[in-house]
């Protein structure tokens, strides 16, 4: 049942990724370029390749591809997504600006072809479909220009406009006809421009007017979206920002007071983050000279082997009582037991559903919920069960939807991450759907739960509206 399930899902994205695909392309390619031209041909080719290469990209790591072929493929096609995303959002904006745009061009290419009307003097229906006024600003009636079966003649007393042209041809049609065609009704509605007519009757030339806003509107999308992709992709690179917070623990001792924890989760060392990201994160941290470091989970996506020099930098991290290290969903599809043996090689200290005594308060941590699969879950019995409740506890937990747990065993202060604040708005509001917190400190009965944006980024290396964070924890005792 679950791998039917699993097919179901797949198709229904797949069919997705389809129709974004093809509403991309129609909208930047189709509707902007001539059939057969280069460009056409190069876009189109491009609308077929780059969801290939996110495809890749998304599945080189599961199906142990060798790692320099997923460093070949992460960089484009995670990049791609990012495009794919923001892109689609400004081209949706553009279907709004589209018609108010083209109503806007009509009306003065009206206007255009009105005065161009004017100023040669020509007589006949104007732009509107009416018929011109006449000299004393009045607009003659049909029949009292040409009435039914007579000729017009021009006499002294009503002489004819200055500016109004010759009419012969037609009267010598009106003279071969027993009664004259009857007029074009007052409100025909003027034709669409065509795009071969000259500048003066139509305001625009070449492209046509449809072909002018797509560019327009495509072009104002595409560099919308590739600049947000820019400035979230600078976010990620230029390594996490430094917070600080203060958090009130009713059973903290006052000898605790003060007590800095520097909270970093989801570092996500892999194919596109390795060894100078890892770098980056270790030099801020021993920056903030903490008591303690708590790294939350989602440390790396990759095995052992292909990342464990890109790691080793963690052995690097400098604080008064150590570094301490849970699980998280990430190191579950990467080798989570080589990996935990890994970190502790490398100076840090595992907490598999256990609990350590600091001198102020009791430090625990449990597994996350995809170990469950594993028969590694999370056990807050074991981690919680027989300890003093008169002590303060904080819990390192990956993600943030074992608070209810943390509530029951009299947690009082949760330290996690998983949600990377949304990492792409307007994913936070998605985030929101699955977690209980996205991001910051809130109150959960007398438990506080601080969630991190955390130091990294899963998939496309871009962070919008989420910018990546270490944060530094102070603990505080309300008998201080």
């Amino acid at each position: 049942m679950a791998a039917v399930v699993f097919v179901l899902v797949a198709l229904v994205v797949l069919a997705l990724l389809a129709s974004v695909h093809r509403y991309v392309w129609r909208r930047f390619v189709g509707d902007t370029t001539a059939p057969g031209s280069t460009l056409r041909t190069v876009g189109t080719v491009a609308a077929f390749v780059l969801p290939l290469l996110s495809l890749g990209a998304m599945t080189s790591g599961r199906i142990g591809a060798p790692f320099w072929l997923q460093q070949v493929l992460a960089w484009p096609g995670f990049l791609w997504l990012a495009c794919l995303m923001y892109l689609t959002l400004a081209l949706l904006v553009g279907e709004v600006v589209r018609p108010l745009l083209t109503r806007v061009l009509a009306r003065r290419d009206a206007a255009a072809a009105a005065r161009a009307t004017a100023g040669t003097g020509t007589s006949g229906t104007a732009v509107d479909g009416t018929l011109p006024a006449t000299t004393s600003g009045t607009r003659p009636r049909t029949e009292e220009l040409v009435p039914a079966g007579r000729s017009c003649p021009s006499t002294s007393a009503d002489p004819a406009p200055a500016t109004a042209p010759a009419a012969e041809p037609e009267a010598e049609a009106v003279r071969d006809t027993e009664q004259a065609a009857p007029a074009a009704p007052a409100e025909t509605e003027p034709a669409e421009a065509d795009p071969a007519a000259p500048a003066s009757a139509t305001g625009l030339a070449h492209p046509s007017r449809r072909l002018f806003v797509s560019r327009v509107v495509g072009g104002a999308a595409a560099a919308a979206g590739l600049a947000t992709v820019g400035y979230g992709t600078a976010n990620v690179l230029r390594g996490p920002s430094v917070k600080r917070i203060t958090v009130p623990l009713a059973k903290l001792p006052r000898a605790a007071h003060g007590f800095r924890i520097a909270v970093v989760s989801d570092i996500h060392i892999g194919p596109i983050l390795g060894r100078a990201h890892t770098r980056r994160i270790v030099d801020t941290i021993n920056s903030t000279s903490p008591d303690l470091v708590a790294v939350v989970g989602d440390l790396v996506d990759g095995s052992v082997a292909d990342l464990g020099s890109a790691a080793e930098p963690l052995a690097g991290l400098r604080a008064r009582h150590g570094s301490f290290f849970v699980t998280g969903n990430h190191e579950y599809f990467s080798g989570a037991e080589e990996w935990v043996n890994h970190v502790r090689e490398l100076g840090l200290i595992p907490l598999e559903n256990a609990r350590v005594e600091m001198g102020g308060f009791d430090l625990a941590g449990v597994n996350d919920i995809a170990g469950e699969t594993e028969g590694q879950g999370p056990d807050f019995v074991r981690a919680l069960g027989d300890r003093d409740r008169g002590r303060a506890a904080v819990l390192l937990a990956h993600q943030p939807v074992v608070i209810h747990d943390a509530v029951e065993h009299g947690v009082d202060l949760q330290l996690s991450g998983h949600t990377h604040g949304g990492q792409l708005w307007p994913g936070n509001y998605l985030a929101e759907l699955a977690n209980p917190t996205v991001a910051g400190l809130e109150q959960y009965g007398d438990t506080q739960l601080f969630v991190s944006r955390g130091a990294g980024a899963w998939g496309p290396p871009v962070r919008v509206g989420a910018p990546a964070d270490i944060t530094v924890v102070e603990l505080a005792s309300r008998q201080a």
